[in-house]
């Protein structure tokens, strides 16, 4: 094949994606694996490099953009992080960077703006006119997340347990997600107890259930709203926190699987006073173009049209 290759990849708490594209914006391959956050996956590196390995000698390759949860934040794992993707392209250019600065670069093709983050964790990032970044939130499960995935799906773990005990208002949340789990309700305790003793990445599985927390707050369930209009509340903090960074007014956009909840980002654009601006492209695109940034690329609208819709549907492919 003619022409130089970039490798986009493209790490989270609930899976890893990486794609492979050529100078005009066409993704030639792809490959879809599990979390990679070295925070909450002691086994992130044999993830990562297993689903790097069929990528490692692709004839044509030229540069990789890494994007990837954690880096930057605790030394010793970010020198892991990189001196993995060093191992396995000693031979190309690369570039290892938070999977939320790529998701921002990605967002606003390099402009300033600020960027809220809502996956399995949660996170903004702002990047003002001179090229600076900043951020806020990102501490960790344990620490924060807060308006994340996982943290809406904990919550409702409280609201069923405080609801089933009698200590708050019944909600329904508790017969979806028992239906959904395949557990019985008329044990609660020992069956929800169980569930969550047996989970080997209880992040992941806890932060799957906000989907059915949205899915119950569009049916009118109160406690399901509540959450959602919760979790808006937190993202909204994080937006405020560093809107100082930029311009006034400066545009704000969202990346992450939890605003793929209708009812959330209507509810944080309310908080924030405007709508949010569409992404120019999804994460994935963002590691993409800081491989081609390495090489020098000229990007016009073109490329960055071709490869939006090609990641669009990709990220629609893994989905299902």
């Amino acid at each position: 094949m003619s022409g130089k290759l970039i490798l986009g990849i493209d790490g989270g708490g609930s899976k890893v994606l990486l794609t492979l594209a050529d100078k005009d914006g066409r993704i030639l391959r792809t490959a879809l694996g599990g979390g990679v956050n070295p925070m909450d996956n002691p086994d992130w590196r044999h993830e990562l490099e297993r689903h790097i390995q069929s990528f490692r000698n692709e004839p044509g390759l030229a540069a990789i953009g890494a994007a990837l949860p954690a880096y930057g934040e605790v030394a010793h794992l970010s020198a892991l992080q990189k001196q993995c993707i060093d191992d396995a392209f000693a031979d190309n250019r690369r570039i290892v960077l938070n999977d939320v600065d790529a998701a921002h670069l990605g967002a606003f093709a390099g402009r300033e703006g600020i960027l809220v983050l809502s996956g399995t964790g949660s996170m903004s990032w702002a990047r003002n006119g001179a090229g600076a970044s900043a951020r806020a939130g990102g501490w960790g499960d344990m620490i924060g997340d807060e308006g994340s995935s996982y943290w809406i799906g904990r919550e409702a773990l409280h609201r069923i347990s405080q609801g089933l005990d009698g200590r708050a208002k019944p909600t329904a949340l508790a017969k979806v997600i028992y239906d959904h789990l395949q557990l019985d309700i008329a044990d609660p305790i020992n069956a929800l107890g169980g569930w969550i003793n047996g989970l080997t990445r209880p992040r992941a599985s806890i932060a799957a259930l906000s989907i059915l927390v949205d899915r119950t707050a569009s049916q009118g369930d109160e406690t399901a709203i509540d959450l959602i209009e919760k979790a808006a509340d937190e993202l909204a903090k994080h937006h405020h926190a560093i809107a100082g960074h930029c311009e006034a007014g400066a545009d704000w956009t969202y990346a992450g699987g939890t605003f793929s909840s209708r009812l959330l980002l209507e509810a944080v654009e309310r908080r924030i006073g405007r709508r949010a601006v569409s992404p120019v492209l999804p994460p994935i695109g963002g590691a993409l173009l800081a491989a081609a940034q390495l090489l020098d690329w000229p990007l016009d609208e073109r490329w960055f049209g071709q490869i939006a819709v090609a990641a669009e549907a990709v990220i629609a492919r893994s989905r299902q």
